[in-house]
């Protein structure tokens, strides 16, 4: 699974600095699950660019209702069901079994007592979560080959964006067969020229 080399472009008309994030929707779950802002983009001024990559690798990990974390998350396939569960040492996260659906990484939790926080990484960064899963229950994560992007304030990497800023964004790109491509951001200004920002993939090379 080879990574999708991206080339955010700022081509606008932006005088406030804006911020740009980058993330992922959950279509795993029944309701509009807020979503973590996995990449953000800083001091990105006009005429600047900024290149990342988006691997296609997700790795499971999960923290406990005592606070502690796994240290090494597990590399996750659609498909896999994980749980965690408790043995000698402690509470232990591990591969269980195929999961009940081809296109989902499940999460369950098999302790005793106690909730468990859900977590899904990419590139070493917080993609998604799913909080206080109880015992016996499991977190659901599905993803489209798509990322959603937009203009932000004040949003930090690897925190759960509000409902408020969420309702923004409405710009999706799709990554299916890319191998890599130009994310070009046009918009923005002051006054009556001013435009809402946009975003388009450009210059896409299939994979």
């Amino acid at each position: 699974m080879a990574n999708i080399t991206l080339n955010f472009i700022n081509e606008s008309n932006d005088k406030n600095n804006s911020e740009i994030v980058f993330f992922q929707k959950n279509v795993g779950t029944n309701f509009d699950e807020l979503s973590v802002a996995w990449k953000v983009i800083k001091n990105c001024a006009t005429g600047w660019h900024h290149t990342f990559e988006y691997p296609m690798e997700m790795k499971v990990s999960a923290s406990d209702s005592w606070g502690n974390e796994i240290s090494q998350p597990s590399v996750a396939n659609n498909g896999q069901l994980f749980h965690v569960y408790k043995d000698q040492s402690g509470n232990q996260l591990a591969y269980n079994s195929p999961g009940t659906s081809r296109s989902e990484i499940q999460l369950r939790n098999d302790l005793g007592k106690g909730s468990i926080d859900a977590k899904i990484y990419k590139s070493g960064k917080l993609l998604a979560l799913k909080t206080g899963v109880s015992p016996s229950q499991k977190a659901v994560f599905q993803f489209k080959p798509t990322l959603w992007v937009g203009v932000v304030s004040q949003v930090e990497e690897g925190t759960v964006m509000n409902s408020a800023v969420m309702s923004d964004i409405n710009s999706e790109l799709g990554l299916l067969g890319v191998k890599s491509a130009d994310i070009v951001m046009t918009g923005g200004g002051t006054g009556v020229s001013a435009s809402k920002f946009q975003f388009s993939l450009e210059n896409i090379v299939y994979a």
